[in-house]
């Protein structure tokens, strides 16, 4: 049977206005995107890769089309409605790593499940479950600032699937990171899709990493294409 689809955009659409110019950057893009499934989006800057993401990430509202996140349609909901959507279903990861400097890897990783109600002997308990699982639990009361790239940037993952979300959208996740940690950190990240039915729409200009995704697509004229 196949897996459920966790991210559906339907005839996506989206223009900037440029002096007197209509930039169209998205022209009725369709993409789907499963349970458990990681797919790259590989493609060149200024063909829309981030405008892509913002609107499959709610962040961004299309000039026309569809987002369906778990099956419900999002074009009529309001700004809040939107804003519990992404706390609760969408997780966002970034090429740099936006940790809190003020407080430990454990902390940053509760705040998120303290922002979304759980308690925090509940919240301090699966921010540990994941650092363990990332491989860092013995840095867990470091601060972002002693940490290697590497670390805080598996520490970004971790917040970022704290409150279990169905879908990560990550914007060159490895891009700061030398050839092994990049690696390393999407090892760890494909695993947790693997595990957990965790949807991955992954921007990345590493085309080794791309090729160990299940799928690859890219942006061309406006539309989301498959590549081979």
């Amino acid at each position: 049977m196949a897996a459920r689809v966790a991210l559906e955009l339907k005839g996506i659409e989206r223009h900037y206005g440029q002096g007197e110019t209509l930039l169209s950057i998205l022209k009725g893009a369709d993409f789907t995107l499963r349970s458990g499934e990681t797919v790259a989006l590989v493609a060149p800057s200024g063909t829309g890769k981030s405008t892509l993401l913002h609107i499959a990430g709610l962040l961004e509202k299309p000039d026309a089309g569809e987002v369906f996140v778990n099956g419900h349609s999002c074009a009529a909901l309001s700004d809040d409605q939107r804003t519990g959507i992404r706390r609760g279903e969408i997780g966002f990861v970034y090429q740099f790593h936006h940790l809190l400097p003020e407080f430990t890897a454990l902390e940053n990783i509760m705040m998120p499940q303290l922002i979304g109600g759980l308690s925090r002997a509940e919240a301090r308990e699966r921010a540990a479950q994941l650092l363990d699982y990332m491989r860092i639990g013995h840095r867990a009361d470091h601060r972002p600032s002693e940490l290697s790239g590497g670390e805080q940037q598996r520490v970004a993952i971790a917040r970022a699937v704290a409150n279990a979300p169905l879908v990560l959208l990550a914007d060159e996740p490895t891009g700061n990171l030398d050839p092994e940690t990049a690696g390393y950190v999407f090892e760890a990240l494909e695993a947790l899709a693997r595990q957990s039915g965790l949807a991955a729409l992954i921007a990345t200009h590493n085309h080794e990493l791309a090729g160990l995704m299940d799928r690859r697509v890219t942006i061309e004229d406006g539309l989301v294409r498959e590549m081979e």
